[in-house]
């Protein structure tokens, strides 16, 4: 065997047992950055963090977020990129959805 041949055979073989990511733990492709909340909706009930946030945009395609705190007014100009993290008076996640 060549040197080369030996490294694309090791290569190949180091490739076989790198661990495979499930469909689920992707990102959808909404195209255009669009939102969908439905796939960050399992984070309803826990507190709010960073950690989070960027959790429930890598699921939702999300290219924004903005933190919605009980009482808060907020505007109503709709964005198909942006996830809305609902909060209760407890700083834990109430709701989330797009828009």
């Amino acid at each position: 065997m060549t040197r080369k041949t030996s490294l694309a055979a090791a290569a190949a073989a180091l490739a076989a047992c790198a661990p495979v990511a499930s469909a689920a733990d992707q990102p959808l492709d909404h195209g255009a950055g669009a939102c969908d909340a439905g796939r960050a909706q399992y984070l309803v009930g826990r507190p709010s963090s960073s950690e989070l946030a960027a959790e429930a945009m890598r699921r939702s395609g999300a290219q924004v977020f903005r933190w919605l705190p009980e009482g808060t007014i907020i505007t109503m100009e709709y964005r198909a990129d942006r996830l809305n993290i609902e909060l209760d008076r407890t700083n834990k996640v109430k709701a989330i959805r797009c828009g």
